[in-house]
């Protein structure tokens, strides 16, 4: 019992310092494997985009369902028109699934673990739903979005509305950290305690499947959300 006190502490001490990359590595893990679940996913679409027919194979299929999936998102907060909007919240969508499977895989960390790559997405949504504010009503345009329906609430709205947009990228950080950190150690704890070795955590394992890609679909969900009210025309 106490070598498996040992092992938990162990384990959980590393995945405790993985939060920040604690540590003297020259390329701190979550660096790594974000670089390596970006390369994963460009050779997975650049060999499966090949030899596309208008009689799909499974492969096609999938790839159709995957991109009906994102248009349905966009479609249902922007409308129609937001679909140029698929590419950026697709690639961000599927990055973020990614990242928090491949955890799942022995040896393999995810990236999302990591609170440098959350804040890091976090940070691109709050930039790129602004830039879209912007480009779409021009820089006074969009600011008066924040002042509220009516001249003499301008003091009332506007801190308000600052302070609700500088929480989002905190809240989208924060969310996915969480989530992701917290199956990582459940299962590390699990697979410790439990002599069944690898078929301990498999339970465990099995509902961080349905969790990571949860986490996925909430976090572009609210980003498109986010996107949808920088650039809605009632503005």
């Amino acid at each position: 019992m106490g070598e498996h006190k040992l092992v938990i502490v162990e384990w959980a001490n590393k995945l405790t310092n993985n939060i920040f990359n604690v540590g003297d590595n020259f390329l701190p893990t979550h660096i790594f494997m974000s670089v390596f679940v970006t390369i994963l996913i460009l050779l997975f679409f650049k060999i499966s985009s090949k030899n596309l027919s208008l009689f799909p194979g499974k492969m096609q299929q999938f790839l159709e369902m995957l991109y009906s999936s994102f248009q349905s998102i966009i479609d249902n907060e922007v409308g129609e028109a937001g679909r140029k909007y698929i590419t950026v919240i697709g690639t961000l969508g599927i990055f973020i699934a990614i990242s928090n499977l491949i955890g799942l895989f022995p040896e393999m960390g995810s990236p999302t673990s990591n609170l440098n790559i959350t804040v890091g997405c976090a940070l691109f949504v709050f930039i790129y739903y602004h830039y879209q504010g912007i480009k779409k009503h021009g820089v006074f345009g969009y600011i008066k979005t924040f002042a509220g329906p009516v001249w003499w609430l301008v003091p009332l709205f506007f801190p308000i509305e600052i302070i609700s947009h500088f929480s989002r990228p905190l809240s989208l950080a924060m969310r996915l950290f969480g989530n992701i950190f917290g199956e990582d150690l459940v299962i590390i704890i699990i697979a410790s305690i439990i002599p069944a070795g690898l078929i301990g955590p498999v339970p465990v394992m099995g509902l961080a499947v349905f969790t990571s890609l949860l986490q996925a679909f909430i976090f572009i969900t609210l980003s498109t959300i986010y996107l949808a009210g920088a650039i809605s025309e009632e503005h």
